[in-house]
């Protein structure tokens, strides 16, 4: 049964309850009286639970306290604590109701007096970063091509050897100077800054490398050192900090050019292998070849789009004469239409008069008369027809764009093939293109008169 709904019951007035609603109560009144809080002390009866869990009990000199870390927070921890460490954990107050004990659930944990150390850390990262130390805008890009690089470690330290493999492996080519300090002490910070110094001093390196492996928050603290950032931030060389594993965070990282997470990844970052060499060159190539086939289709893409919408003067002349001769066949075919509705009427009326009128010799001239009277008609209608259609051939013929301007006219014609009109179309200094009826010139307009402002 779910300890929320523990039974309660009443005897004689007394409300009676269940120990799961004793310990429950319990536990939510520690949770709320007591908010998360840094507590220090010492490690004993130390477990790491196949689940990934941590049991510790927490001591002092008086008394202690029974502590539990979830696998969740454990993983995050930057170090496995021992029997005997003293240790800060940020912790709630709670009670583990099954057994009814009295606990601290752990969120974090830290080793005793690392949290001094890490508000040191804070106020300086702040006041430098107030100065503007770490502004991206102030750092420089690492060379392209390195041909020396400078190592700013200890002459004994793990990390020179890491670092040295890496860069006989990846780039053989490179030399490497060595500009030896401790990096662990009450005179690291100094001696570090020095050797920063004399490698800017001197300009022998395309790139500078200051490096140590990893170690506890106490031993790294060199390089947190205020003059270490400054003097890094005043290396006339680009400098690449690799220092400690990839969760350590030292001020120099964020004084350097380009912070990397390990020595080794510092060396990697400072030069680049043969293969991504060639490896980029084949990419630029690659897409340089692209944008080159792009263009291309792109600009014979355009090229067909224009031709299919330029249409010379002669295709339109065609599509004119076309359309004349569709109109010639459709005249043609109305008046061919029209004597024979004549010439049916005409024998309509001729049988209706044969019927109608038995003397046929009586009316025969009278008939004969308008038969001729009425061909005439339709020849000269017809004749009429054939003279207007000649004279809209004519003027059709006169608005012909060759035929003008083979009587001395030319058209003006802009970048953009658009017709000029106006002078007013027409910028100073363009170039526009001069068409007369057998050739084309292009022109560069000097200057540009409006005409009314000239007359006045």
């Amino acid at each position: 049964m779910n300890s929320t709904s523990q039974p309660t019951f009443v005897t004689n007035g007394a409300t009676v309850i269940s120990v799961s609603a004793l310990n429950l109560a319990v536990a939510q009144l520690l949770e709320r009286q007591f908010p998360l809080t840094w507590i220090s002390g010492e490690i004993s009866n130390f477990t790491r639970a196949a689940s990934g869990h941590w049991y510790f009990t927490l001591k002092d000199s008086a008394a202690q306290v029974r502590a539990v870390m979830f696998r969740g927070r454990a993983q995050y921890a930057d170090f496995a604590p021992r029997e005997g460490d003293k240790v800060e954990v940020r912790a709630l107050v709670g009670l583990y109701a099954p057994r009814g004990d009295y606990q601290i659930n752990v969120e974090a944990i830290r080793r005793a007096g690392v949290g001094n150390l890490y508000e040191a850390f804070l106020q300086l990262k702040a006041k430098l970063g107030n100065e503007g130390l770490f502004d991206p805008a102030r750092k420089r890009p690492l060379p392209y091509f390195v041909r020396r690089i400078g190592i700013v470690t200890s002459p004994n330290a793990a990390a020179l050897r890491d670092v040295l493999i890496s860069l006989q492996r990846r780039a053989p080519h490179v030399s490497v100077i060595l500009y030896p300090t401790v990096v662990q002490g009450e005179q690291a910070a100094a001696s570090i800054a020095q050797a920063i110094a004399t490698a800017s001093a001197r300009q022998e390196c395309d790139v500078l490398l200051v490096c140590r492996g990893g170690g506890s928050i106490e031993d790294l603290w060199s390089f947190n050192a205020e003059i270490v950032a400054r003097t890094i931030a005043h290396c006339d060389i680009p400098v690449i900090c690799g220092v400690g594993h990839e969760t350590d965070f030292t001020i120099a990282d964020f004084a350097a050019d380009v912070r990397a997470p390990t020595p080794t990844a510092a060396a990697e970052l400072a030069t680049a292998t043969t293969a991504s060499w060639q490896a980029a060159l084949h990419e630029k190539l690659a897409r340089l070849q692209r944008c080159m086939h792009n263009q291309l289709a792109q600009h014979m893409q355009a090229l067909d789009w224009a031709n299919q919408r330029l249409v010379s003067p002669l295709a339109a002349i065609k599509a004119k004469q076309s359309a004349l001769q569709h109109a010639q066949q459709q005249l043609r075919f109305a008046q061919q239409n029209q004597i024979r509705v004549a010439q049916a009427k005409l024998n309509k009326n001729q049988y209706q008069l044969f019927a109608l009128a038995p003397k046929v010799a009586l009316t025969s001239h009278k008939l004969v008369s308008y038969e001729q009277r009425l061909k005439t008609g339709l020849l000269h209608q017809i004749q009429q027809r054939k003279v207007s259609l000649m004279a809209q051939a004519s003027q059709l013929e006169m608005l012909n764009p060759q035929r003008t301007l083979e009587r001395g006219y030319s058209l003006l014609i802009d970048q953009q093939g658009q017709l000029i009109r106006s002078s007013q179309a027409i910028k100073a200094n363009s170039v526009v293109t001069l068409r007369t009826a057998s050739d084309t010139a292009d022109l560069t307009i000097r200057s540009v008169q409006n005409k009314l402002a000239h007359d006045v």
